[in-house]
């Protein structure tokens, strides 16, 4: 494994990170094709003794679920001195009177939910999960700060909001002198690119790291044309709201990927994976194997020329924005009752 500063922050983080939202409880959220304890101990373990020391998770997956299997097996296995563990906060956890968003109720109450589910004093990165347009970003920067100080929270971070509001957020932090968030959670990969217009430059001249989720759309990048070979790739709706309107122009990136993976003789996620490192960002990975993970370790020693990239990227066409904030609804729980 290759270690990597976050951006400009002192910490090393592995060139890839381990996205856990496929690790959780699938009798308690919408996700059924997630992992339960069971299935995903060996692929944590196994990411744990191959280097990977960035895991990322949230409140909301698997409604706490994920939390509670992913600081399990990190405490069994694990160095926390070591290892980076990011958590989330903004999304429903309950239907109901302050059950999201990023008001200092909220925020202050989910902090101590998510260290308790972990079994954590701390967690190295806690990031805003969404923009909040209800509640005054002055309230959450503070909350944010405040989390930083009183030592439950190393960083912060944001995911998955407009580049205005993003430098917004970081101006006021720094204006305040409160904690700036140090890396972006952002929906990039080959054939979803409209990060690169501004919220990609905007980091880059920040300092702000980027750790695209959905890194390879779902699957999409990462088997032949047309093939649906993750259980995920099956039965996730989600899947088709972002990608099912976009197919005809995406098939020439998907072949010129499946093309590289002949060349360098790996598989398309491996491809995918040295991709997002050539464009020198730290991508989020979900694995339901550690055959999958194997594939993901050999990007590091592939290094994709220039040339490589270009080919990947010129039959790309610009993509209507996605909206992600509007395609769950209510909460991910299973009944009314909130996570305890």
């Amino acid at each position: 494994m290759e270690y990597v500063k976050l951006g400009k922050s002192g910490m090393e983080v592995s060139k890839f990170a381990m996205g856990c939202m496929g690790f959780a409880d699938p009798n308690v959220w919408h996700h059924k094709w997630s992992l339960p304890y069971e299935d995903a101990k060996p692929i944590l373990k196994y990411a744990i003794e191959h280097g990977i020391n960035y895991f990322d998770t949230a409140n909301e997956y698997g409604v706490g679920t994920s939390e509670e299997i992913v600081g399990k097996v990190l405490r069994e296995f694990g160095n926390r001195d070591e290892y980076v563990i990011q958590s989330k906060v903004n999304q429903p956890m309950w239907d109901g009177p302050n059950g999201g968003g990023s008001s200092r109720k909220h925020i202050m109450g989910q902090i101590d939910g998510s260290l308790k589910r972990l079994g954590l004093d701390y967690v190295d990165i806690y990031m805003l999960h969404r923009w909040d347009v209800n509640t005054p970003i002055e309230e959450t920067a503070e909350t944010m700060n405040d989390i930083v100080r009183a030592g439950k929270a190393r960083y912060i971070g944001c995911s998955t909001m407009r580049c205005w509001q993003f430098q917004k957020l970081v101006n006021l932090c720094k204006q305040n002198h409160w904690a700036v968030p140090i890396v972006m959670e952002s929906h990039y990969n080959p054939i979803f690119r409209e990060e690169e217009n501004e919220m990609i430059p905007y980091c880059q001249d920040a300092g702000i790291a980027i750790s695209p989720y959905s890194s390879m759309a779902g699957g999409k990048v990462a088997h032949p044309w047309g093939e649906k070979a993750t259980k995920r790739a099956q039965i996730d709706s989600v899947l088709t709201k972002k990608y099912g309107s976009t197919e005809d122009v995406d098939k020439p990136i998907v072949d010129r990927i499946e093309e590289l993976s002949k060349k360098y003789g790996v598989k398309m996620s491996t491809i995918a994976i040295a991709w997002h490192q050539a464009k020198g960002s730290i991508p989020l990975v979900g694995a339901e194997s550690t055959e999958q993970l194997d594939d993901y370790l050999k990007s590091i020693e592939i290094k994709l020329t220039p040339e490589d990239v270009a080919y990947i990227d010129e039959p790309y066409v610009p993509h209507k924005f996605i909206d992600t904030n509007k395609m769950g609804g209510k909460t991910n729980v299973v009944g009314d009752a909130p996570v305890k």
